[in-house]
């Protein structure tokens, strides 16, 4: 009963809390965020369309890229490209003129400043109304709807119809559009109109205005419209300078009614999880260190300053197949017989020219030196030597060959100044006498 009430405390520790801890990241990394938009155009010019609402139009889509330009995030630079179409159709009975209809691809690449009210709404804040104000370059190309799919040229009565012929020509045969945009209008004004070979490229200043709805911290959506005013007068093909169909001062425009989603999928979270379990330890970073790159840390690195892209073992030494010495990557030989003296480039060479290498040199011989050399000399004894071992020092042959290699002799001298063997230094001096002869 006493320890019943630990026992219960017990269980509602979180371990969980004891792994892990949620940190709120104080100064995030905001990324570019994703946009895209679908809506409808509306065309304001010297054609004027019948129906002007926003929702009635020709549907256009774009997508843009935009970041903060300021530390408080209250201005945003949006980069958008927008394709779509613009057209127009006007009718008149009063004057047959002016029964004109064009229609023309949209192209548009700009850049907007935008302002969403920081000073006064958040940025968590689920609803956000925003400015905006920007440039772009619009690529354009009318074309009309003159004649019909047979290429009979309209002719607009004052009664309303449609004839194969101009007014009042009896017998002229009903026409209907078939609403194909078939003809350049332009290399057609060029030829009746007077506007000449005019420029199919042109400024567009945007000015919007819209709001932003909040899905969570990573998504929002917005509705908004933005008013373009063109740096021209001929999308519509139809301009004051016309001399045949003239049209009224000042520049084209249209209108851009959108629904835009946005989403940041690159920007740092909000939170960040925290490992707890080595939290207090102090690592040394020199352990993880991997200066010649080949995946086995330093301090384990038995042969640091790898080259970049040579195969090694799981002691960071380059493989050397033939155990030559000589790594496989530098080796010219790589197939050397066991044993066999090589130069430094893996190539075999015979005893003589081994110890007139050795005579060359400025040091004296080191232990591996010494030991290959021996190991040489035994191969060469095994296959002509006739020296027999003496009964007495067999127990010092470990690996019962036959032979007292350089290794056997230099244990036996460790083991007699250990205490561990049962020789007199006389018998010592006999075993070393004994290595030589053989």
């Amino acid at each position: 009963m006493i320890l019943l009430p630990v026992l219960v405390h017990g269980q509602d520790i979180n371990y969980d809390s004891l792994l892990q801890r949620i940190d709120t990241v104080e100064n995030p990394v905001y990324k570019p965020v994703v946009s895209i938009s679908y809506g409808v155009l509306n065309f304001h010019g010297d054609v004027k369309n019948s129906l002007n609402t926003p929702s009635i139009g020709n549907y256009a889509a774009q997508i843009g890229v935009s970041a903060f330009v300021d530390k408080k995030q209250y201005f945003v630079a949006n980069f958008n490209f927008m394709i779509g179409k613009l057209g127009g159709n006007e009718y008149s009975y009063s004057d047959i003129s002016r029964n004109l209809n064009f229609e023309t691809s949209l192209n548009s690449i700009g850049l907007n400043m935008e302002y969403r009210f920081g000073h006064l709404f958040s940025s968590s804040a689920p609803v956000r109304p925003y400015l905006s104000l920007g440039l772009e370059s619009i690529n354009f190309s009318s074309k009309g709807d003159l004649v019909d799919k047979n290429g009979t040229l309209y002719h607009y009565w004052s009664d309303g119809s449609i004839r194969d012929n101009e007014e009042p020509v009896s017998g002229a045969s009903m026409l209907y559009r078939d609403y194909v945009y078939e003809t350049d209008l332009r290399t057609r004004e060029v030829n009746e109109f007077g506007l000449g070979d005019y420029s199919q490229r042109a400024f567009s200043i945007p000015v919007g205005a819209g709001i932003h709805f909040r899905i969570d911290r990573r998504a929002f959506f917005s509705l908004g419209m933005s008013y373009h005013y063109a740096l021209t007068d001929v999308l519509d093909n139809v301009a004051y300078e016309g001399t045949s169909i003239k049209g009224a001062k000042g520049n084209d425009s249209y209108i851009f009614s959108h629904l835009t989603f946005h989403f940041d999928l690159f920007s740092d979270p909000a939170t960040r999880v925290v490992d707890l379990l080595y939290a207090d330890a102090e690592f040394d970073p020199l352990l993880f260190d991997d200066e010649d790159g080949d995946f086995i840390v330093d301090v384990a690195d038995h042969c640091p300053g790898t080259p970049a892209g040579v195969q090694v073992d799981t002691l960071g030494c380059p493989l050397d197949g033939d155990g030559d010495g000589v790594p496989d990557y530098l080796d010219l030989e790589p197939g050397s017989a066991r044993n066999a003296w090589v130069n430094a480039d893996g190539v075999t060479v015979s005893e003589d020219e081994f110890l007139q290498v050795m005579q060359q040199r400025d040091r004296a011989m080191d232990r591996g030196d010494v030991a290959a050399y021996f190991s040489l000399i035994k191969y060469e004894y095994i296959l002509g030597s006739s020296v027999e071992m003496p009964e007495r020092y067999k127990s010092l042959d470990t690996d019962e060959d036959g032979y007292l290699s350089f290794d056997e002799l230099l244990k036996t001298i460790d083991l007699f100044f250990d205490f561990q063997l049962d020789l007199t230094l006389e018998e010592l001096r006999d075993v070393n006498e004994f290595f030589f002869s053989q």
